[in-house]
């Protein structure tokens, strides 16, 4: 089986990270669930109530932090959509 490089670099860079906690690994693996689902490729296509279930976050703030935290410290890329009708958008990023 092949390396997924967008998993192996994240696991590497979280490593020697202290602001990443398991929370944000929860949300990131639900992600590359999503990531995997699309056939490896970005972006992928989310909704919010799809990433919690999968992640097992229940609370909209901690989704809403985790989420930003993981785009603000370059794991990946966010594009929220504010529409309820269009899917918001992720880059996983090679870090």
């Amino acid at each position: 089986m092949a390396e997924v490089k967008e998993l192996t670099s994240f696991f590497v860079a979280i490593r020697e990270d202290p602001r990443i906690g398991t929370t944000h690994i929860s949300l990131y693996m639900a992600l590359f669930q999503f990531f995997n689902l699309n056939g490896l490729q970005n972006p992928i296509s989310i909704t919010r109530a799809g990433v919690m279930k999968v992640a097992k976050i229940d609370g909209l703030a901690t989704y809403h932090k985790c989420i930003k935290d993981l785009s603000d410290f370059g794991y990946i890329q966010y594009m929220p959509s504010y529409n309820p009708a269009i899917n918001s958008q992720v880059f996983l990023l090679k870090v």
